[in-house]
Formats: C-alpha cells, structure tokens, sequence
C-alpha cells in the first residue's frame, strides 16, 4: 500500500485525489495546496478517509519536503515553475515524482534543445527513482502513442501533433468573457513565447502564431486554423526517440482574442507609464480577468448528466520507414478520453469525477515508476513501455480508445 503526495488542489489535483482514493494499491493521499480552503472542499466532495490536507507554499522547497516526508511517490499539479523544487523535495524523501508540464524556456527545457545532461536525472538513477515530466494528457498520452508508432519503424522521420475542438452549439452570449479553461497566466505565457521546433535535425525558434494552417480534424470538429504553439510535443521526442527523427513540431487552434493581447503588449511583465502611475499590462489585465471554473468542484450527478457542449481531438502524424517502404501513420483520439455518453457516466461512477485526461495518466506513470516498471532518471513519457502504460489505463477503466491509419508509399518495378 502505497503513500502519495499529490501537490496542487486545482483543477486537476481534485480528480487526481479522487482517483486515488479509489485505488485499492493507495492507503494515503496527502493533498498539499497554497490555498488551505481549496484543499478542504476537494476533501470534502471525495469524501475519503485516506486524505489528508496540508498548507503548502511550493515556492518553498523546505514546505514541500515537509509534506512529503513518508510518502512513496509525489504527482506535481502545481505551476511548472515550480518543478525544480518539488524535484528537490522528491530527492530528498527518495520519492518517485510526475509531473504534467514542463516550465517553458525553464532548465529542463532548455538543456532538452541545448543537447545538455538534465539536471537530476543522474541524482535519481543513483536514488533508484523514476521522475517522469509533463506527462498528462498532452503531453503524456501523446508521446506515449508517439512511442508506440516509432516502435514499428526503422526510421522515424517526421512527427506532427495538432489540437483542434469545436463548441457544439452557438453561445447564448455573442460576445463571453475570455477564458482559457486553466491558468491563464500560464497560457497566455505559451501563446506570446516564440516556439521551438526540430527541423532538419536541429531546435528552431519562430514567432508565435507562425505557419498558419487549416487542418481538417475528424468529424464534428471540421476545418480548424492552427498554429504553431510552444509545447512539450515538439522539444521532447528528438531527444527520446531519435531514429534519425528530422521533424517534429507541434499547432494549436488560433485564438484571435489572445492574439490580439499579445500583439497589443497585453501580456506583458514590463510596467508601463499611465498618466504617472507604472503599470505592468499582464498585471492589471489579470487582475480583471475571471479565475477559470473549477469543473471538479462544480460536477455533480446531474451536470454528468448533462449532453457534452464542446468536442476536440488531438491528431498525430507520423512519417517514417520500414523494411524500406515509405510508411505513414495517422492517429487521432478525443480529448477527454471518454467516447460516448455512457463512458461518461462510468467514469464519473468509477471516478467521481469525468476529469480523468490528465490526472490518470500521470497516476499511471507514477505507479508504473512505483512498480519498476520504468527507467529509472528524469525522463520524458515517449521513454515508458507504451504496452504497459495503455494496458495499465485501461485495467484502471480509462481505454485509450485512438484511430490508427497506416499507408504505404510503394512503388512497382
């Protein structure tokens, strides 16, 4: 029976807890929060006797130390600047360690597209460890099944990942507040960052918003514009799967609204004079700008109930070769993981919540780490046993459920 210290109560350190309290191999959760209050209302919706809370500043490494002492592994749901510390932490209490973003343009990102050694991979293969980073769901799921294809090919030559959704009805509102569904600050930061690809066998840095494209995802969704976006997906592969890999980036829906913030210096740190008073624009414009829902919290046995308002999918594109055929592979899966009304329910039944896309993969690496069925280092998801990882999602009650494509360029003679 295992003790797991799961830091951030948000939107997914909720159903990270929920899940877990459900798990027959878990005999405690700790669940470590800032904000002391947030911690208490997702004890007492889990309504599980294995949890305990905890005030927690993650900006302090002797806090976070404190809330691990004893705990087996630790699932980091706190902002990715914080990850150097909880790796810290996670050393120090010889705890294996997950979490589900990297810090962009932060060390481990960085030495990822310098070529260098990561910091703490060699401390945790001496502690006998498994940290994996951002592995949700995506990245996490995505560079698992990325995996999964490159593990069928000789030669790896192009890996292209794309979101795109879809409301599936108008808004009452023409005209709805801005909101990114998750930390806003973080997200506007990924759309104003310059974004960095592997092209030709090396790390390039473009504008945001750069290489528009209107890519027709399955059906409801249709012709969606996306762009490139800083993400995991396109810095993390060349390093862990390499097979001679020349390409890899990665493209998100066009947001028009946090275009236009970006371009108007919106977002940025750098105070501004106003009439004598200095003024940092991210400030003052997250300073009106509404927290996003916590849709754990909000769940409930009749919004479950409720038809689903939004449809997304994630496609992934994979070119490469075998046996010297010219070999294509196309996937794609939904977002949420859950593929009809009935899965919904039953993950909610399962669960207790239906927000199960980022907080079970990242429960099912840190067991899988737990059980030594991982390397032991800091590493990427794309470095699990793609095998291992989809079994153990699906024996939890979360089937990966994707479409596979596969084609071949051959020529006779």
């Amino acid at each position: 029976m295992k003790k797991i210290l799961v830091l951030g109560a948000g939107a997914q350190g909720g159903p990270c807890a929920s899940i877990l309290s459900r798990d027959k191999d878990v005999s405690a959760i700790v669940l470590a929060d800032i904000n002391i209050d947030l911690a208490n209302k997702v004890k007492e919706k889990v309504k599980s006797d294995k949890i305990t809370t905890m005030r927690v500043d993650a900006g302090k490494v002797e806090d976070i130390e404190r809330a691990a002492s004893g705990v087996d592994a630790i699932i980091n749901l706190v902002l990715p600047r914080f990850n150097p510390n909880v790796l810290k932490a996670a050393l120090k209490n010889k705890a294996h360690y997950v979490d589900v973003a990297l810090s962009m343009f932060g060390p481990t990102w960085n030495q990822l597209i310098e070529d260098k050694p990561l910091e703490f991979d060699n401390e945790f293969k001496e502690a006998g460890l498994t940290a994996v980073f951002a592995c949700g769901g995506t990245p996490g799921v995505t560079n698992v099944l990325a995996r999964r294809i490159c593990d069928k090919l000789d030669r790896v030559d192009e890996i292209h990942v794309k979101v795109g959704g879809r409301p599936l009805e108008e808004p009452e509102d023409i005209s709805p507040e801005w909101s990114t569904g998750w930390c806003p600050d973080e997200a506007l930061e990924n759309y104003e960052d310059e974004v960095d690809i592997f092209e030709n066998g090396k790390y390039k840095r473009y504008p945001p918003f750069s290489a528009p494209e209107k890519y027709n995802f399955p059906e409801p969704v249709g012709t969606v514009l996306v762009t490139r976006h800083t993400h995991e997906e396109g810095v993390t592969p060349p390093r862990f799967i390499g097979k001679g890999l020349k390409y890899c980036d990665f493209k998100y829906p066009f947001d028009p609204i946090a275009g236009a913030l970006v371009k108007l210096k919106l977002t940025s740190k750098e105070p501004v004079d106003v009439n004598g008073v200095k003024v940092a624009p991210k400030n003052l414009l997250m300073k009106l700008m509404k927290a996003p829902a916590n849709e754990f919290l909000l769940e409930n046995e009749n919004t479950v109930k409720l038809p689903p308002n939004f449809v997304g999918f994630i496609v992934m594109d994979i070119k490469g070769a075998k046996s010297g055929e010219d070999i294509a592979y196309k996937l794609y899966w939904p977002y949420h993981l859950f593929t009809s009304m009935e899965e919904k329910l039953d993950f909610y039944t399962r669960f207790g919540t239906t927000e199960v896309a980022v907080a079970m993969p990242a429960i099912v690496a840190v067991k899988m780490g737990m059980q030594g069925d991982a390397p032991r280092g800091l590493i990427a998801p794309e470095c699990l046993n793609p095998t291992r990882f989809l079994k153990m999602m699906a024996d939890m009650g979360v089937p990966v459920k994707f479409h596979e494509v596969c084609s071949k360029e051959i020529s006779a003679s």
